[in-house]
């Protein structure tokens, strides 16, 4: 019995050594569920996950400015891509780990139908999206308003924010009684969390491939390594699809 609580406390003390942590900048799109992930994640593994959300964009420009995040977790496929080219990711570390859904949400139930007419029919004032030159989102809101020919119609409307959580927040506050949003934000489980949504049809706008990449700050931590490759394994896409992300 002696023997075995000996064996047990040494396992935990050399689990303690080789933990380490990890930074990770994350699409403010996928932050409930990455939150989930981390948690499980860290109760698994023992090591510790230091999460950021913001925009794809700020993020970028801050890995090349010496952030010393280590971990990437884009809301598009191009940002991680470019890094890898420019030397600041790890060659051949990126992969899809999501696939993201626009969605025309309002808090109010009722005011968004089944096919979007809202955005031709009116009847508000002011339309919440995230900035397109940051957030992915934003540009496919704006490519999906583009193919609806209602973009003349709705540009002086326009509420831009500066990601996709300040566009979910304009909406949920009724700031903006409208604005495109990820399902992500809106669904749990696989039901709406509440209000009125439509999911934007993806030949609307280009795919939102979501891409994670080690970023050379990475190279050689072990949380680094075990989070991305945990990202991959069935307990994280569970939780992935659960939010409405596509694998």
């Amino acid at each position: 019995m002696v023997r075995r609580l000996l064996f047990i406390l040494l396992a935990l003390a050399a689990a303690r050594v080789f933990a380490a942590e990890v930074q990770v900048a994350a699409a403010a799109n996928f932050t409930t569920p990455m939150q989930k992930i981390a948690a499980e994640f860290e109760r698994e593994s023992g090591h510790k996950v230091l999460l950021s959300f913001g925009a794809t964009g700020k993020f970028y420009a801050q890995i090349r400015n010496g952030a010393p995040f280590q971990i990437l977790l884009a809301a598009d496929e191009a940002t991680p891509a470019k890094l890898e080219q420019e030397g600041a990711a790890v060659a051949g570390s990126r992969f899809t780990y999501a696939v993201g859904k626009l969605v025309l949400w309002s808090a109010r139930s009722g005011m968004v139908d089944p096919r979007g007419e809202v955005l031709k029919r009116g009847g508000f004032d002011h339309l919440a999206i995230a900035n397109p030159r940051l957030a992915p989102y934003g540009m496919a809101a704006l490519e999906s308003m583009k193919a609806m020919g209602v973009y003349e119609s709705l540009e002086g409307k326009l509420v831009q924010a500066e990601n996709i959580a300040q566009a979910y927040q304009f909406v949920a506050s009724e700031n903006a009684l409208l604005g495109f949003v990820a399902l992500s934000q809106v669904m749990e489980g696989g039901v709406l969390k509440g209000g009125s949504a439509w999911i934007v049809p993806a030949s609307l706008h280009a795919p939102i491939h979501q891409d994670a990449v080690l970023l050379t700050t990475g190279q050689g931590n072990p949380a680094a390594v075990a989070l991305l490759r945990y990202l991959q394994g069935a307990k994280a896409r569970s939780i992935i699809q659960a939010y409405g992300y596509d694998i």
